[in-house]
């Protein structure tokens, strides 16, 4: 926001910070003095946080002395301290985001936002389309990043547009759910139970996730609050209206032309992971959303929100209406999570509204007071209708941790009436409780009061757009007690302390590789009842905190600045700072112009500017470039490497390393004698003879590393640094022959084809207009290179070579236009692919020459893979693609030759995606989505390279006068063994089985099988699922016998074929186990032991003959097996079978319905199976429901208990037992009598298969489950007959039915007969 006023920072430099990249941070040295101690800068402030004028090093090399050697006494408390890093997947997507292309004009939208939650200690970050929260307090070995992909929520929603999903755009509300924590709490611990939500400010869409820690296993909830059929507006009264009877608010404005300003939430109390969020819109209308997981329900709140523009905006026109109301905020006063009620604050244009939302029930909103800030009374606040007043703007609020003293800040748009100049005011205004207000209950007119004076912030600073203004944030807290800090949309943050009578002012301001300021928070203080020290989250440097001691001590008066970077608005002022930058800086300061980038353009730090180094990089580049010319003049490299040694020359890794600068500096040598005046055509004419040259400086220069032992240092330290000088090199032969290949055309097209244009062949052509892109945007770029000449820059800026590939994916269609003719557009494509090719080829010629210099690559990306590199090679070749089609048209020749130059092309562009992954492997980072790119982009290649060589192929055909199978078949051969070598090498199985079956030939096929046996098959486990999808399963299993291991890989997938196999190799058992669990292939699981065998399903639908079939092969198999428990294993596929024969009798009873037809061919689980016995209701299967019981399991017996106890009440009723009972008391009967009688009863027959001596189960016997007899157990037999209506009277005939069951063997032709049990 601004800086002490002993230094100020250029306006010029602010904005050129602003457009460089992101920049290798330094490593850490335990030796190293620190920079900030470093008397080569300047004029360096005695007090505050360095200011960025001064020469920069990462931040990490700022880090407070305790942090390096973990002692405290040797903590500047006057420094900022750093805190932590962020989770490396923070920074991964960090990189990432940064090699995306950003276009210019959303470059201000496309930032990573972030923020930071007090109650949780949570910090987030939106990158892309993903937010990252994670704790910032924890230790970084427990700390632990939740990742939550934000494009599946947003396409939910369905009215986002992209331009609305910029991450600035969205709100971010974390709300706890853990009740045990209280607010403010000392005790940092990660929240085990988080909820969060989003909402978008530009159309009012609302995601929730009720846990973040599950946030990516389960969708979120979403809900648009400007749609009109979700959208319902609540009258004081309580009834709603529908908003498709109301178009408009009450202020006659659109309601979903507004955006949303702020949005809170909180927990309520009662429910699980429930909460209402109140979001306010800039057209003064108030939501609320009751969130919960079923669900999230919007409407707009009304009470008390008719009047929020009727003073004030109405009465003066001094008082800003539009954008209002700002700020909402829980008043924080003696909250805790079992509240039932919570006071929220509503900041309008004009005064501070207080409501009270129930936690409960219809979540009812009532107004409780309102106080005018901004009024004619000044004694309430702010008065208005001063002289000299123009406009005011209240632009937040916040309340600290008492709730006691609410503050608001204010800017005052004003003009001097002496001087004519205008300026803002910014100022604090602190608001209290009267004495004696029950702030639970606040009763009276007049609540507040002002706790002291108006503290003016800055008096007259320059004067910025209410967009700016509105982006200010203000948060109140952390030590010094009673300081607030200030945050700006462009990412600074500046406390605000009044001390001794005064408004001490101090920014925390990094060097400029730290980025823009997120958000603050204040840390949990060790006292119970006060804040911790100011932390900040920056964008690209970490977590900082702000000692107390910095802010007393580094804290200046209200300077005449900006609450902005963009300068002081005294000119003298402006003056004087670029004469200090560029004392500080020992470097012209340089401009990168923001005409450069066009839309989707990256940064880079090559490009933009030069980096910020310390005195002692200087010194050793200097001394490093010292020796090179020594060496270069006498070839002597004594005592090279102790200098450089001792110069700590070593210590840098990357694009800042020494080393790499210089090699940078040889191969972007700019040519003296090259001049614009002298024209293009002189100037190419020396290109060859200024490459060449630089060709051998830089061999010269590998050389003097060998020689001075300076290689052997580099690839042991610095391997990224020695890559890069490789790299140099590669990128230089790559230009010779660029250049080469563009003199072949022109004089090519000299010779004869010339321009499509008509102008100069030697000066035309698709090559040539790309290298004039790639000239012009770094000439743009770099404000010391505008007066060269757009080919001069190209081939000066050798270091720079992928910028040509970063042309052809965002600049094609300037150098291939639709409406050229399809030839001409043709010509051009393969121009362009034979570059991009012949570039390709270089580096990796030059790779191979010189492998001994380079370092072990392990986990090193090429240059030539990184995504800058293969998305510039995928545009040209999707071109291509798109064009193959178009070129039908034309003759052979030309066909053939763009088929050829687009087959070259994709084999590059292929092997630089295969370079990518297998770096991204080596450094174990996450490379699934890259994968899948590749995959896609390999397949759409391949595919339409085949298409074309079989229309060449058929075209062929048809000019031949006769049919030739064999002529075809070399033919075909001849045009695809290209394309066979790189569906070779990329593992194009799909091209490979093609090329294969249209040849016929079954030796290819088996070689190519050999040649690719990857680790999960490979190509023999593709072709296996090719044979099995065409139902080939003969030539399958033949071809198998060849591919045993690959067979074995495949089939475990396929079990309907897998058996075969086993059997084959006379593995009986595994086959029987195979069929059976085939044979009962449903969701995973048996019928028979669904704990016991794992089935894999069929993709055939088997029917139950087919299940039969399976079940006895399996009962053959096991019998040949005879293994160690094959008795066991036979009667449980004996019960199988069972079971499949008694679904097949149930269904004989089922009449001729839809139902029997839907579960006809369908594998029944037993539970169903009894449930239809029990609805028969037949006696016959009323029994064999009990069987079934028998056939399974004992989980299945012990977890159905309640449903066996039904089928013993639906035996009970198969009986009319009081007609029994009438019979046996009338006819007098005997015990035999009684007996015969009895055993033909349901119950007697159950009790037989149940409980009889023969009785048979599996691991369990049914008196371990449900007793007979009524003993301890309130489970049995008798409780379950007790029941029965006819129990009081013939309870003693079921008795003894069941009794004399127990005891019974059933035999097959002599009836019953019992067995005396002891």
């Amino acid at each position: 926001m601004f800086s002490p006023p002993t230094k100020k920072s250029t306006l010029s430099a602010r904005r050129n910070v602003a457009n460089r990249g992101d920049e290798n941070s330094t490593p850490l040295a335990g030796n190293r003095r620190p920079l900030l101690d470093s008397p080569a800068v300047p004029n360096r402030p005695t007090t505050g946080t360095p200011a960025p004028w001064a020469s920069r090093l990462s931040v990490l090399a700022r880090i407070p002395p305790a942090k390096r050697s973990d002692r405290g006494d040797e903590v500047d408390a006057v420094q900022p301290v750093y805190v932590g890093e962020f989770p490396q997947v923070v920074r991964d997507a960090q990189i990432m985001s940064s090699q995306n292309h950003v276009p210019v004009h959303l470059a201000a939208d496309a930032s990573i936002s972030g923020g930071m939650d007090k109650e949780t200690s949570l910090a987030w970050i939106i990158c892309g389309n993903r937010l990252f929260i994670w704790n910032y307090l924890l230790p970084a070995a427990s700390r632990k990043c939740i990742i939550i992909d934000l494009t599946s929520a947003t396409s939910e929603i369905g009215d986002v547009s992209s331009s609305s999903f910029q991450t600035n755009n969205w709100l971010v509300c974390v709300v706890n759910w853990d009740s045990s924590k209280k607010m403010g709490s000392n005790v940092v611990q990660q929240s085990n139970s988080a909820g969060i939500i989003l909402c978008n400010k530009k159309n009012g869409a609302l995601i929730f996730w009720p846990d973040i820690h599950n946030a990516n296993k389960i969708s979120p909830l979403t809900c648009l609050a400007f749609s009109e059929s979700e959208a319902t507006h609540l009258r004081q009264n309580g009834k709603a209206v529908s908003s498709k009877q109301r178009k408009t608010d009450n202020l006659g404005n659109n309601v979903a032309k507004c955006s949303i300003n702020s949005l809170i939430a909180s927990a309520i109390p009662a429910a699980v992971n429930s909460c209402i969020a109140l979001a306010c819109s800039s057209n003064g209308v108030l939501w609320r959303f009751h969130c919960s997981p079923s669900g999230i329900h919007c409407d707009q709140i009304e009470d008390g929100m008719s009047n929020i523009f009727s003073q004030g905006g109405d009465n003066s026109p001094l008082v800003a209406n539009k954008g209002y109301p700002r700020s909402l905020i829980w008043h924080s006063f003696s909250h805790s999570s079992d509240d039932t009620t919570r006071q929220f604050l509503l900041l309008t244009n004009h005064e501070i509204q207080c409501f009270t939302v129930k936690l409960f029930s219809e979540f009812d909103v009532s107004k409780l007071w309102s106080h005018e800030i901004i009024g004619t009374d000044g004694d309430l606040g702010i008065q208005r209708d001063l002289a000299g007043q123009k406009r005011i703007w209240p632009l937040d609020l916040d309340v600290d941790s008492d709730g006691k003293v609410i503050t608001i800040l204010i800017a005052i748009f004003c003009k001097d009436r002496v001087t004519s100049s205008s300026y803002t005011e910014y100022s604090l205004l602190t608001m209290q409780y009267k004495s004696g207000v029950n702030m639970a209950k606040p009763i009276g007119e007049q609540i507040l009061e002002k706790k002291a004076p108006i503290q003016v912030i800055i008096p007259k600073a320059r004067v910025e757009d209410e967009e700016f203004l509105f982006s200010m944030r203000l948060k109140v807290g952390g030590k010094p007690a009673g300081s607030t800090i200030i945050l700006s949309g462009d990412g600074t943050a500046t406390v605000s302390h009044y001390w001794r009578n005064s408004t001490k002012l101090y920014q925390f301001d990094l060097p400029y590789d730290a980025g823009k300021v997120l958000d603050a928070s204040v840390f949990p203080s060790s006292e119970e009842s006060e804040d911790g020290a100011w932390v900040v989250l920056t964008e690209k440097a970490g977590v900082w905190a702000i000692p107390e001691r910095a802010v007393l001590v580094g804290g200046v008066e209200p300077p005449e600045r900006s609450l902005s970077r963009k300068g002081s608005s005294n000119d003298g002022s402006l003056q004087e700072e670029r004469r200090n930058f560029s004392v500080a800086g020992n470097i012209a300061p340089r401009r990168a112009s923001s005409e450069a980038w066009d839309a989707g353009d990256r940064q880079r730090a090559g490009l933009t500017g030069v980096a910020r180094r310390s005195p002692q990089d200087e010194e050793s580049e200097a001394l490093l470039s010292q020796l090179f010319h020594d060496f270069l003049l006498s070839g002597q490299v004594d005592g090279v490497l102790d200098k450089l040694k001792n110069s700590r020359a070593f210590e840098r890794e990357g694009e800042i390393n020494v080393f790499t600068r210089t090699s940078k500096s040889i191969v972007d040598t700019l040519a003296k004698h090259w001049t614009t005046t002298r024209g293009s055509e002189i100037a190419l004419s020396v290109v060859s003879t200024q490459l060449v040259e630089k060709q051998q400086k830089h061999q010269k220069f590998l050389q003097f590393l060998a020689l001075s032992k300076c290689h052997e240092e580099l690839c042991s330290r610095q391997r990224q640094s020695m890559q890069i000088i490789m790299e140099h090199g590669e990128k230089l032969a790559g230009m010779i022959q660029l250049r080469e290949l563009l003199n072949t055309i022109s004089h090519a097209n000299a010779s004869g084809l010339g321009s499509y244009y008509g102008s100069d062949a030697r000066t035309s052509g698709a090559l040539w207009d790309l290298i004039q892109l790639v000239g012009e945007r770094a000439r743009r770029n770099t404000v010391l290179l505008m007066d060269r000449d757009n080919a001069e820059v190209f081939y000066s800026k050798v270091s720079d070579l992928e910028e040509l590939f970063h042309c052809l994916e965002r600049q094609l269609e300037f150098i291939i236009s639709e409406n050229m003719p399809i030839l001409v557009q043709s010509q051009r494509a393969c121009e362009l692919s034979n570059a991009c090719v012949t570039i390709f080829r270089a580096a990796i010629q030059y790779r191979s020459e010189h492998h001994l210099w380079y370092p072990p690559p392990d986990g090193l990306t090429p240059w030539y893979s990184k995504i800058i590199v293969w998305s510039g090679l995928w545009s040209v070749a999707s071109f291509m693609l798109h064009l193959l089609n178009e070129t039908n048209r034309l003759d052979d020749s030309v066909r053939f030759d763009f088929y050829s130059n687009l087959e070259v092309l994709s084999e590059v562009l292929l092997e630089s995606y295969s370079n990518a992954i297998t770096a991204k492997v080596d450094r174990k980072e996450e490379h699934r989505s890259l994968l899948e790119e590749y995959w896609k982009c390999r397949d759409t290649l391949l595919d339409s390279l085949y298409k074309q060589v079989k229309n060449f192929v058929q075209a062929k055909l048809q000019d031949s006068a006769q049919e030739n199978e064999e002529l075809n078949k070399d033919t075909l051969m001849t045009l695809s063994s290209k394309l066979l070598s790189i569906a070779k090498r990329h593992e194009g199985y799909q091209t490979m089985w093609s090329i294969c079956c249209d040849l016929n030939d079954s030796e290819l096929l088996q070689s190519l099988m050999h040649e690719n046996m990857g680790p999960k098959g490979g190509f023999s486990c593709f072709v296996f699922k090719q044979l099995y999808e065409s139902k080939q399963f003969s030539k399958l299993m033949r071809l198998g016998e060849e591919f045993q291991d690959e067979l074995s890989t495949f089939l475990k997938q396929h079990p309907d074929l897998l058996w075969l196999h086993e059997v084959f190799l006379h593995q009986f058992s595994s086959a029987s186990q195979t069929l059976h669990a085939l044979s009962l292939s449903k969701d995973d699981r048996s019928i028979s032991a669904i704990e016991e065998i794992e089935s894999i399903g069929s993709r055939h639908k088997l029917t139950l003959a087919n299940r039969k079939h399976f079940l006895n092969l399996a009962k053959i198999s096991a019998m040949a097996g005879r293994n160690d428990g094959y008795e066991i294993k036979m009667k449980r596929i004996e019960a199988d079978l069972n079971i499949l024969q008694l679904q097949e009798e149930i269904l004989r009873h089922l009449p001729d319905n839809e139902e029997k037809q839907s579960i006809e061919q369908k594998l029944l689980p037993p539970v169903d199976l009894i449930d239809l016995c029990l609805k028969i209701k037949t006696r016959e299967l009323s029994l064999r429901a009990f069987d079934l019981f028998s056939w399974t399991s004992v989980s299945f017996l012990r977890s159905n208990t309640n449903l066996l106890e039904e089928c013993w009440r639906n035996a009970a009723n198969q009986d009319d037992w009081e007609r029994l009972y009438q019979m046996s008391i009338n006819e007098g009967w005997s015990d035999e009598r009684t007996s015969d009688i009895l055993k033909e009863t349901v119950l007697f027959q159950a009790s037989i298969k149940c409980y009889g001596p023969d009785a048979e189960t599996f691991d369990v016997r049914f008196d371990e489950v449900l007793p007979l007899r009524q003993e301890d157990t309130s489970s049995s037999v008798e409780a379950v007959l007790m029941q029965h209506k006819d129990f009081p009277e013939a309870g003693k005939l079921m008795m003894t039915a069941i009794t004399l069951g127990s005891i019974s063997v059933a035999s097959g032709g002599d009836g019953i007969r019992y067995k005396l049990c002891v």
